[in-house]
């Protein structure tokens, strides 16, 4: 079970007032994304060890060499993805610690969220639980497939990095829906939203950005 109780000090609304303060410094301006961040504990989606920075305006490591994505970033994709047009039915690929998912959850109707590493996408699907968020649809596979089953989707976020922007999961989005994603390698990658068109897609440079890249096959 998790400790909800855990490092009160540390994850008390003072300290999750800051991080919403920072994050408006930023530029994030949706005030439904800032009230969820508000309201979501990202402590219980990370370590024990590492509780104590939870709030803090940074990525954190979790396991398999992943990481949880910086508040920022997490919200400012999801304000990218709102940014268009009402979202009901999103598909979220690389769920790592859920934590995104989790924000979305209280924002569109029907989260769907692919994990190609099943001690993660398992962990994850217990604190959805125990967290009651009842909307989130978890599946342990292959996310650079997307989840064909449940497509169109009106949007998708995509937390792992492929060099190109997939075909798969364009296609799974329905005309006028968008993904938002990062592209690149190692070294350079860039933040995009991609739009769904009659004759294929459009897409918009958001900013610069750093996450693990998309790896194909499970484990």
């Amino acid at each position: 079970m998790i400790n909800q109780h855990a490092c009160i000090g540390m994850t008390s609304q003072r300290t999750r007032d800051r991080l919403i303060d920072r994050l408006r410094e930023q530029g994030i301006r949706d005030m439904r994304v800032l009230s969820v961040i508000r309201q979501i504990p990202r402590h219980l989606f990370i370590e024990e060890a590492l509780a104590h920075r939870a709030y803090e305006d940074t990525a954190l490591p979790i396991s398999h060499g992943q990481t949880i994505s910086q508040p920022y970033i997490v919200a400012r994709m999801t304000e990218a993805l709102l940014e268009t047009s009402p979202l009901e039915e999103v598909l979220e690929v690389g769920t790592g610690s859920g934590y995104q998912a989790a924000v979305l959850s209280r924002l569109v109707r029907r989260v769907y969220t692919v994990e190609r590493i099943r001690a993660l996408s398992d962990l994850a699907r217990q604190r959805f639980r125990e967290l009651n968020l009842r909307n989130i649809r978890a599946k342990h596979s292959d996310g650079g497939m997307g989840m064909p089953e449940y497509a169109p989707f009106d949007g998708i976020i995509v937390t792992a990095a492929p060099e190109g922007i997939p075909r798969a999961l364009v296609e799974q989005l329905r005309i006028g829906g968008v993904m938002v994603m990062p592209i690149g390698n190692r070294e350079e990658q860039i933040l995009i939203r991609v739009t769904r068109t009659a004759d294929g897609y459009d897409k918009e440079f958001l900013e610069r950005v750093t996450f693990v890249p998309l790896l194909g096959g499970v484990i």
